[in-house]
């Protein structure tokens, strides 16, 4: 058995079981932001997004309404306690958020070798950032989605995450927005 089979495999909980939750129109959305150390590590493994200045905020959306959503046009931000609003980062651009060391060159004299130091890999460039990112399109009556979206900043009391632009597929009818105060 190797150690990532011991691992605790990664799985979101129901919507309505996080602190952070709201209901609308019987959709029931969570949002839950990633400090912790703990949740982290089963997420992320050894990364910890929040080292490099960016914050993983875990989004389960519950679909209870009898209609399918479209979620394409969903945006998602991080309102500060100022009212400043931070949009989410794509995940395919986390990786580019902090670039990997540069080598390091030891010169000499003209006409010597020059050493070159091995650099290290990016950090942020892990499959855990764009594998665990919210991807879905479309949310089928009766089902969840869930899915990580990730912002430039660190957590503030008194932030919340702001939630706007799901529709009926039907109907092409935009819902209320979400708007989910942070623990």
């Amino acid at each position: 058995m190797s150690a990532a089979d011991k691992e605790t495999p990664f799985k979101a909980q129901p919507a309505a079981s996080y602190p952070a939750h709201q209901t609308n129109q019987q959709i029931t959305i969570a949002a839950d932001p990633y400090i912790d150390t703990g949740k982290l590590k089963v997420a992320f493994g050894k990364l910890d997004p929040n080292e490099y200045g960016v914050l993983p905020v875990l989004v389960v959306i519950q679909n209870d309404s009898g209609q399918t959503l479209r979620l394409s046009n969903m945006r998602v931000e991080y309102m500060g306690p100022n009212r400043e609003r931070i949009d989410a980062t794509p995940a395919r651009d986390v990786r580019y958020l902090r670039g990997p060391q540069r080598p390091n060159m030891i010169g000499g004299p003209p006409g010597t070798k020059i050493k070159v130091i091995k650099t290290r890999k990016n950090p942020l460039d892990a499959w855990e950032v764009e594998g665990r990112a919210f991807a879905a399109q479309m949310l089928p009556a009766g089902n969840s989605a869930s899915g990580f979206f990730y912002f430039q900043t660190t957590l503030r009391p008194g932030a919340t995450i702001y939630l706007s632009g799901i529709t009926e597929a039907a109907t092409a009818k935009e819902l209320l927005y979400f708007e989910i105060p942070l623990p």
